[in-house]
């Protein structure tokens, strides 16, 4: 591999993660239209594991503004995060898959938490 190519990987794996960063964010702020802006135009999200919807940025930003209103205090801690590149399935353009577990306490009011989920 050459640096140029090094260099590439090193600076595409940190996009990553910021991007990772900013959704975790943008989810603990309520920052909704920070949420919408992080997903390509024809992007979706899918929260069906979690007991949620799937559905393009714009629908499921409007259904966790409405579940995460309970829950005004919410940290996301999203760690052990492997990204892999390459070109998959009908893309025709660099694709990354990550994986990434997750902690997040949620409280409805004060420091302790009333709910902690976790998954992958």
């Amino acid at each position: 591999m050459t640096q140029r190519v090094e260099f590439a990987a090193v600076r595409d794996r940190l996009a990553v993660e910021d991007l990772i960063t900013d959704y975790a964010v943008a989810v603990d702020d309520g920052d909704w239209d920070a949420y919408r802006r992080l997903f390509a135009p024809r992007g979706r999200a899918d929260y069906r594991s979690a007991g949620g919807i799937e559905g393009d940025a714009g629908a499921v930003a409007a259904w966790l503004a409405q579940s995460m209103e309970s829950f005004p205090v919410r940290q996301h801690l999203i760690v052990n995060r492997r990204v892999s590149f390459g070109v998959w399935e009908q893309d025709t353009g660099d694709t990354a898959r990550v994986q990434a577990d997750y902690v997040s306490p949620m409280a409805a009011a004060g420091a302790a938490p009333d709910v902690v989920r976790g998954g992958r």
